[in-house]
């Protein structure tokens, strides 16, 4: 059992990270502020250091990961690109990326809860990536 959901909780992070790092990818390029440009690029760096952490764990359970939902990341692909051709300013880029974390902490506080059997690596891990999503939302609020 704890095998089990561990490897099922590092899946969703895996997703998790994913989804984060294509959605600070995704608006970037759009970015006026080059303090809020250095605040999205360091958080996508973290990302991608857990990112590498996720798949190591991944490796040792002989797991490929998880890719997140194609439908859900279309619609955040669209929903990006239809509000930045109405509204191209970094307000909008901020309002976006702060859905997208508050997503995500949801999403990943389910999952911490749903497999509560995991190891605590896993559940670390789960955790440093809920606080680096709120630490972004706090962070990107004067941009708002």
């Amino acid at each position: 059992m704890i095998e089990q959901d561990t490897v099922k909780l590092l899946r969703e992070c895996d997703a998790g990270v994913k989804m984060g790092v294509s959605s600070i990818e995704d608006v970037l390029g759009y970015v006026a502020d080059e303090s809020f440009k250095k605040l999205l690029s360091d958080c996508k760096s973290e990302h991608d250091k857990l990112d590498r952490e996720i798949d190591s764990l991944l490796d040792k359970y002989n797991d490929d990961g998880k890719e997140p939902n194609p439908m859900a990341k279309s619609m955040s692909w669209m929903k990006t690109n239809m509000k930045l051709i109405m509204n191209e300013s970094d307000e909008t880029i901020a309002d976006l990326m702060t859905d997208g974390c508050n997503m995500g902490v949801k999403s990943l506080n389910k999952y911490l809860n749903k497999y509560e059997a995991a190891d605590e690596v896993s559940k670390d891990i789960t955790k440093r990536l809920i606080n680096l999503e709120e630490k972004l939302a706090v962070d990107i609020r004067q941009y708002l």
